[in-house]
């Protein structure tokens, strides 16, 4: 009998960045994702703010793709006539959104050596915000340990997942970091600490407030202080995306730039806009207000 995977909870960028699956010869045997930091996974539980749905299919037979954003990036979703409970409920979605997420890991490769990832979702349910809070914090539990064993790992002289198993791991962490270190060699750890300390500025109270306040009312622009120019940004955008497709990056700088916000603040606005979900990225070089 086979069992069913346990649903890993990791953040999008981590998961994005995964460039390698695995799976047994047995033809009925689960395949895996190995992110870069030892997740072996099958299964995921992500919680995010929905941007963006659309229908890549027909009307009689939908195609569902939806963009889920969290505080590290975006997971790409897609559902169609396979996963009819999932596909009536991303239809019935109004971005944005807080929707929690459970499905199983996807790969496309258009070319050798070239691998995509996206959740083909099983279960898929608009939530509160508290509860994507409570995902943020525990997958930060998570990233955690994932850094802590990689680290680990990369002192020892050819780690082994007996002897991750005898600190403590389980038996799919160990395997996946073992497998992670033969496909990607050395980890920047460095980044990763980063990701964990930036996800849990996410939930400093003023912070999460701001988000909410947003994601609840169709965003008026009532910042000030350090969110003045989030709200000058948004309208830029909104202003420039003259046909409904995303404002191109060179005119916001352009336009910013007689607003007083230099490159560099931009960037930092862009960011964060995109990181609470109120702006997304539909194509590479343009950005869409939500």
């Amino acid at each position: 009998m086979i069992q069913r995977e346990a649903a890993w909870r990791v953040f999008a960028s981590e998961y994005n960045a995964s460039t390698h699956r695995v799976s047994e010869d047995n033809e009925r045997s689960p395949s895996y994702v190995i992110s870069p930091l030892g997740a072996k996974i099958n299964r995921v539980f992500v919680v995010g703010v929905v941007t963006d749905v659309e229908n890549i299919g027909t009307d009689t037979e939908p195609m569902w793709r939806a963009r889920l954003s969290d505080p590290t990036g975006t997971f790409y979703i897609m559902a169609g006539q396979y996963q009819p409970l999932a596909s009536q409920a991303l239809s019935e979605i109004k971005p944005p959104a807080f929707a929690a997420v459970v499905g199983k890991a996807r790969t496309y490769s258009p070319e050798e050596g070239v691998i995509y990832v996206s959740i083909r979702p099983e279960v898929i349910k608009e939530v509160t915000a508290e509860l994507r809070d409570y995902w943020v914090l525990d997958s930060c539990r998570n990233l955690k340990k994932r850094i802590e064993a990689m680290r680990e790992a990369l002192q020892m002289h050819q780690p082994t997942v007996e002897e991750l198993r005898s600190l403590g791991y389980g038996q799919q962490l160990a395997e996946g970091i073992v497998i992670a270190l033969e496909h990607y060699g050395q980890i920047d750890l460095g980044g990763y600490d980063s990701m964990l300390i930036n996800a849990l500025h996410y939930l400093i109270p003023e912070y999460k407030e701001r988000t909410e306040v947003v994601i609840k009312e169709e965003t008026e622009e009532k910042a000030d202080g350090p969110d003045e120019n989030e709200g000058k940004v948004l309208e830029i955008i909104s202003s420039l995306d003259s046909d409904g497709n995303g404002a191109r990056w060179e005119e916001i700088l352009e336009r910013a730039k007689k607003e007083g916000i230099e490159k560099d603040a931009l960037e930092e606005v862009i960011n964060s806009l995109l990181d609470k979900g109120l702006a997304f990225e539909p194509v590479l070089g343009k950005i869409k207000r939500v």
